[in-house]
């Protein structure tokens, strides 16, 4: 399929006004993907997909349909339309609530990103020996801890959409994206370890080095071998926590940007990817004063990197919770038009196949004044958790748990002994609230997150500073 006319798009809109759909949005989405796949040393194999549509969504009476096909021929992309029109007309007589699209500030652009080294500038058989030499880098044994199995998974991608609707939204977009995942799975002794962690940015082949995969798989290699070599049993009980980055970066992720998806909150997700606790939280306040969490498509070289969403809003910094307050949620239009205010372009699809949903993007907790060695100084004794290994949330993103992989002893202000498996369990409240101070250093990681029925997994970054917790529990 090559890059469709944009009046094809047009055309197929004025087609489901026609045979009575009340709003209309047709969407080109083209995903092409290289992957290699590396296992100890060894390619296991490498190959490219393509995953090109169109995708047709539609109102009738308040039902919502959706159809997608991958030919461009005038009969196939009809048929389209008119199973969408089809499905919509048959699901009105049963919607409870009629489905509608609020407003939002929807644009005419085109808009991509530049990389400086484009993937088809680069052949296969270099990335493959650049993956190999990362690899190769690696010290995987010395004193009796051995890195035994290392997965490597090399992804670029160009995903380029078109993006027309009744409203008058036309959109055309290209963002290429590199995205590294790796497993290492390491023992000493009798003790075991995991490490997996997931490396991505918009942009071309120079984020490689830019984002430093070779450092971020050396580092974690010390911190195997720190948590199996070196650590002792953490302390347990009530503790001041440091935690890093990487660890508020999924908690505000999962505790913040989650919780406030509009169609999670309105009950959509339940029997798919889990519930919301603000469905029911009738407070105002979730954290101290120093906890301000915000959700950013538009953040240049990000992993969840857009400027208009796939319904052709505009996009922006969206506050989620402000100074300890609970503040806005995440819409699409469906979902701004049930509570009646604007959609800030949280509507997003995987492939043409997909249908837009409500999905974060870039989400942090917002920086502060501290250093590190500031927020430590004022610890007598506690524990600073660097990264974790693992992780838990409930359905309702209420109660947590996060163990760390990297962790130290902090007494009187300094950093001590290493520890292993020290394990912070609160429920989302008691994380915010127990913020006292929050560090200046923000940072980012990448993820694939994922939610919907079919499931659809999408590129985002989570990030934040390092903050100090007082009083929180170790188990």
């Amino acid at each position: 399929m090559s890059k469709p006319d944009p009046l094809l798009l047009s055309n197929l809109v004025e087609k489901a006004l026609s045979l009575g759909a009340s709003y209309a949005e047709a969407r080109f989405h083209s995903l092409r993907t290289l992957q290699i796949l590396m296992i100890n040393g060894a390619i296991l194999g490498a190959g490219e997909s393509l995953a090109e549509g169109v995708a047709v969504r539609v109102l009738v009476d308040g039902g919502l349909g959706f159809a997608a096909t991958t030919s461009l021929s005038h009969d196939d992309l009809e048929k389209a339309v008119q199973r969408a029109v089809a499905s919509a007309r048959s699901a009105a007589p049963y919607m409870k609530r009629p489905i509608g699209m609020g407003p939002g500030r929807l644009g005419r652009a085109r808009y991509s990103v530049e990389p400086l080294k484009p993937f088809q500038d680069v052949s296969i058989d270099v990335k493959v020996s650049d993956i190999l030499d990362i690899y190769k880098s690696l010290e995987l044994e010395k004193n009796g801890f051995r890195v035994g199995n290392v997965t490597i998974s090399y992804v670029d991608s160009v995903e380029e959409k078109i993006i027309v609707n009744s409203d008058g939204a036309y959109v055309e977009s290209t963002v290429p994206r590199l995205m590294v995942f790796y497993n290492m799975a390491a023992t000493a002794g009798d003790r075991k370890a995991n490490r997996w962690n997931q490396i991505g940015g918009s942009g071309g082949y120079e984020l490689l080095d830019k984002l430093d995969v070779r450092g971020s798989m050396e580092d974690d290699v010390k911190s195997l071998y720190i948590n199996l070599v070196k650590a002792k049993e953490p302390p347990r009980g009530k503790l001041d926590v440091v935690l890093g980055p990487e660890v508020v970066g999924l908690a505000v992720h999962e505790s913040a940007g989650h919780p406030s998806e509009a169609d999670r909150i309105l009950g959509r997700e339940a029997a798919q990817a889990g519930m919301s606790f603000r469905t029911t939280y009738r407070e105002e306040f979730i954290g101290s004063e120093h906890v301000t969490v915000i959700d950013d498509p538009t953040i240049p070289g990000s992993y969840g990197f857009y400027l208009y969403d796939d319904e052709g809003v505009a996009a922006g910094p969206r506050v989620i919770y402000e100074r300890g307050r609970i503040a806005g949620m995440l819409h699409n239009r469906e979902t701004a038009a049930v509570y009646g205010v604007e959609s800030n372009a949280a509507a997003r699809a995987k492939d043409y196949a997909s249908e837009p949903i409500v999905r974060m993007a870039n989400t942090y907790l917002a920086p502060g004044d501290y250093s590190f060695e500031e927020l430590v100084e004022d610890v007598r004794e506690g524990v600073y958790i660097k990264k974790y290994m693992e992780w838990n949330i409930d359905d309702v993103r209420w109660g947590q748990r996060y163990v760390g992989l990297e962790a130290y002893i902090i007494k009187s202000g300094e950093l001590a002994e290493p520890v292993r498996n020290a394990a912070l369990e609160v429920t989302t409240k008691e994380f915010y609230s127990s913020i006292d101070a929050v560090g200046k250093d923000l940072q980012f990681f990448a993820g694939t997150c994922g939610k919907g029925e079919p499931s659809q997994g999408v590129p985002v970054w989570f990030g934040g500073p390092h903050i100090r917790m007082r009083g929180v529990t170790l188990r």
